[in-house]
């Protein structure tokens, strides 16, 4: 399909963070705009209020009048989407061009400079902190982000004018492979997704080949001490970065009163005094990440100085909603072991001396089934951990395989104990909550209003 054709685009799982991001762009250029998703969010329910015709039957007879012409639509899918989907097998039968969310991203990183953030965790919060480095500057961007940003509550962000787009990664189902980075970081290759790469091997090669996208002239920038092997195309710059060394790094670190500061080491410039307007550890390296790409698009450093402090970071990620000195509570998005692990260090640099306490609702039957010692290794720095059952997403049950893998392998002294969602405030009202975090990708946030209101009336 000639792109200049395109009168109206079709989604089949419109609600996704990923592809809301491009309903909203076509959106934003005119298009006629529809789709199915499974079920209604606070996310379709903005979509439907931006212009988009959004429904939640799969049913081919709700696929509005205007979207029946294959040569005028374009049909865009979630691999999470079985083959069995009714409206996506019409769309397949009747010869409409048809995409996958990651081939329509590929197709911007052809015509603009695309600055990728790939990796297992961490791409989130670094993709959508370049984000507003680049958007607070005078370069400018496009940028389709993994989350909702607090600083513009959107996951998109457009630009008339600038020539660079930010792009999440992601590396389910391959899907980073359409991409032609310009400069990408990589911040993670802890395995993951094993029910679509079925071994670690296959998973980190997935990510050695994701190198070789990277176009001539531009950069990777690898976090030190992650398992990869780039293959690089002659004319492509590589560097690597921490939080304590690498080409990229943080010196003079200072954590205290709630702040975090330190000088940011560069060999494109230094800058001192950084601070980190979400100040949680983790940030620092995610921090890092994102000034090097900024650095390398042209961002002047006084420019990278003001936007770090002004970061209110996203939805989801280390989401403070309560801060004060009788209880702090907050929630984060954190569903594989290595984030969790971090998740729960970075809280214990911030509150030394408090008791920690986490809901976890586990994600995936296969995620689980893969990794549930590797959980209970997490979860058991904490003091008190509260376990949901498992979410299943686009996964049906498998035998044997529950939240009590988990449980079974915590930490033999600590506080622990497993209860139903619906059971989960009237748990938490019998606990004594000092430091507590929601952790998982499932529905569990839902649940955030209730206990943001139990915490309050303490």
């Amino acid at each position: 399909m000639d792109a200049n054709n395109i009168e109206s685009v079709y989604f089949i799982g419109a609600g996704g963070i990923g592809m809301s991001a491009l309903v909203r762009y076509f959106l934003s250029k005119g298009k006629k705009v529809a789709g199915y998703d499974r079920t209604p969010s606070e996310l379709t329910e903005k979509l439907i209020e931006e212009g988009a015709n959004i429904h939640y039957d799969d049913n081919v007879e709700l696929i509005p009048s205007d979207f029946c012409n294959p040569q005028t639509t374009l049909v865009v899918y979630t691999p999470a989407i079985p083959d069995t989907h009714s409206e996506l097998s019409y769309f397949r039968k009747n010869g409409y061009s048809i995409l996958k969310r990651a081939q329509v991203l590929g197709m911007l990183t052809q015509t603009e400079k695309g600055l990728c953030v790939a990796g297992t965790h961490g791409k989130t919060t670094t993709s959508t902190m370049t984000a507003h480095l680049l958007h607070q500057s005078t370069i400018g961007c496009n940028a389709f982000l993994g989350g909702i940003s607090k600083n513009y509550n959107t996951n998109l962000l457009l630009s008339a004018d600038s020539e660079y787009v930010v792009i999440e990664a992601d590396e389910f189902d391959r899907s980073f492979h359409w991409l032609s980075p310009f400069a990408s970081v990589i911040t993670a290759t802890d395995a993951d997704h094993l029910d679509i790469y079925g071994t670690e091997e296959a998973y980190l090669d997935s990510f050695n080949h994701y190198t070789s996208l990277i176009r001539p002239g531009g950069a990777l920038i690898v976090r030190t001490g992650i398992t990869l092997n780039p293959r690089l195309q002659d004319g492509v710059t590589l560097y690597n970065y921490s939080k304590d060394e690498g080409d990229f790094h943080a010196e003079n670190i200072r954590i205290g009163n709630g702040e975090i500061f330190f000088d940011y080491i560069s060999p494109l410039g230094n800058i001192n005094n950084i601070q980190l307007g979400v100040p949680i550890a983790i940030n620092i390296e995610n921090g890092i990440a994102a000034m090097a790409l900024a650095q390398l698009s042209g961002v002047s450093n006084e420019e990278i100085k003001k936007a770090m402090a002004t970061f209110r970071g996203v939805d989801r990620r280390f989401d403070f909603k309560i801060k004060n000195e009788k209880v702090v509570f907050l929630s984060d998005y954190a569903h594989h072991p290595e984030e969790i692990k971090q998740s729960i260090l970075s809280m214990r640099t911030l509150y030394t001396d408090k008791k920690l306490t986490a809901v976890f609702q586990p994600h995936l039957y296969t995620r689980t089934r893969d990794f549930y010692q590797e959980f209970a290794d997490s979860l058991s720095l904490l003091d008190e951990v509260i376990l949901t059952e498992i979410y299943p997403a686009r996964e049906e049950p498998i035998p044997g395989i529950s939240s009590e893998l988990i449980y079974n392998h915590l930490r033999p002294d600590m506080e622990k104990c497993i209860c139903k969602k619906e059971n989960l405030i009237e748990t938490l009202s019998k606990k004594d909550i000092e430091v507590l975090i929601t952790l998982g990708a499932g529905d569990i946030d839902n649940y955030v209003p209730q206990i943001c209101e139990l915490l309050n009336k303490r």
